[in-house]
């Protein structure tokens, strides 16, 4: 789908990849929503975006909030035909450690902020593209979740965190069936470890460690890796249903 007068929501977009991803589609010409948390720098990024880029104070996990503020960030786009969400995070707990089970409430928070949010993103994001006329190839929209390498070799603590990923990558192709009709694609991107969030600035000395069993390169990600990727992602009407790893060959070790 051509991303030039298009209309994207992109979710997490105060910061890190998602942010960097608006960058992309506000140059190729896109009007862009952006979604993060009341308390995240949001305004200031639509403001630097400029292009008409609006910010809606949204937390994922708040649902019926979600929906509102995507209402919201729809209605002011006039469409929608690209949606990216980034927002997610994880704890670090054992299924079993020293002070007794892995606490189901953090668990259930854990799998909240990502997976069941992820899901509330896409469905609320499917049902606004299917509104849309068809373009010339029948697509009316491409629905982009972020998932991580964690979901197929989680690391020890990592229990809840790859059951939540591991959930995105596995709905992928699900859900791609499911709005094939109406021409709306879905995929997945599994990233390694990004410089974003905590990871940002961290010494170059511990980015080392971190990465040695990577193949090429051996080095953390930066977000506007992940937003080439999702510009493909747009642009290539063949890619549908199914989770890329962006990671350079990394692995991740047990701990």
């Amino acid at each position: 789908m051509e991303i030039k007068g298009k209309s994207a929501l992109v979710v997490g977009g105060a910061s890190g990849m998602a942010r960097a991803t608006a960058e992309v589609l506000v140059a190729e010409g896109a009007r862009v929503a952006l979604l993060d948390l009341p308390s995240s720098k949001g305004e200031e990024a639509a403001a630097a975006l400029g292009a008409g880029t609006r910010f809606f104070p949204c937390d994922v996990t708040d649902f019926e909030g979600t929906e509102d503020a995507i209402a919201r960030a729809c209605d002011a786009l006039g469409a929608l035909h690209f949606s990216v969400n980034t927002a997610g995070g994880g704890i670090a707990k054992r299924t079993l450690a020293k002070e007794g089970p892995h606490p189901l409430d953090a668990f259930r928070r854990v799998i909240d902020l990502n997976l069941i949010a992820s899901f509330n993103v896409a469905r609320l994001s499917a049902s606004r593209m299917s509104r849309n006329e068809p373009d010339a190839n029948g697509e009316r929209g491409v629905i982009l979740m972020t998932a991580s390498i964690a979901a197929f070799e989680g690391q020890i603590g990592q229990v809840a965190y790859t059951a939540a990923k591991a959930g995105i990558a596995g709905m992928t192709f699900t859900m791609a069936r499911d709005l094939g009709s109406l021409g709306i694609r879905v995929m997945t991107i599994a990233p390694s470890l990004f410089h974003t969030g905590l990871t940002r600035g961290i010494p170059p000395a511990m980015e080392e460690t971190l990465t040695k069993d990577a193949a090429f390169p051996k080095r953390m990600g930066r977000p506007e890796e992940y937003a080439r990727m999702a510009r493909a992602i747009f642009e290539n009407p063949m890619l549908n249903g199914s989770t890329i790893r962006l990671d350079g060959g990394q692995r991740f070790a047990p701990k």
